[in-house]
């Protein structure tokens, strides 16, 4: 497994559309794993293939609860209900938070890791970050969608 390069803001690969995936293979599977640790390396909820670089529909998503990292392969949201308010950040645009409208609720038709067609209902937190990334499949981001007057800069800490 390995750490990989996250793309930032102004990296023209994050405005793309990410492509199906066709065969869920070895390298699909390092892929994910190595999304995974990126991830948590830097203590993100989720993470879009797009974001390290790779046009593939492939989202990792963590909540840090008892159940472990979600891996959706060519998710598509089929239902979307309500409406949240929500504060949110990006690994791609490191220490900008903004406000932004998401579904209360998705249901999310996705392929696992192992090749197993999925369908899962999610809310809030959830429902937030499946939004989020398959936005990035689509060469959507969070930015697009902020509430005016609601970016805030957080300076990093001092190591």
């Amino acid at each position: 497994m390995a750490i990989r390069n996250l793309r930032l803001e102004g990296d023209e690969i994050l405005k793309k559309k990410s492509r199906e995936v066709e065969v869920i293979d070895e390298k699909l599977q390092i892929l994910i794993d190595d999304m995974i640790e990126t991830m948590h390396k830097y203590n993100g909820v989720g993470l879009a293939a797009v974001q390290v670089g790779i046009l593939k529909r492939v989202v990792v998503i963590d909540l840090y609860d008892d159940k472990g990292p979600i891996v959706l392969i060519n998710p598509i949201i089929v239902k979307t209900k309500g409406e949240q308010e929500v504060e949110e950040g990006c690994l791609s645009f490191p220490n900008q938070f903004a406000k932004v409208i998401r579904p209360a609720e998705v249901v999310v038709e996705y392929t696992d890791r192992d090749g197993k067609r999925m369908k899962i209902k999610a809310k809030e937190l959830l429902a937030q970050a499946i939004s989020h990334e398959t936005d990035h499949l689509n060469g959507e981001v969070f930015m697009d969608k902020i509430i005016p007057g609601t970016l805030e800069y957080i300076e990093p800490e001092e190591k």
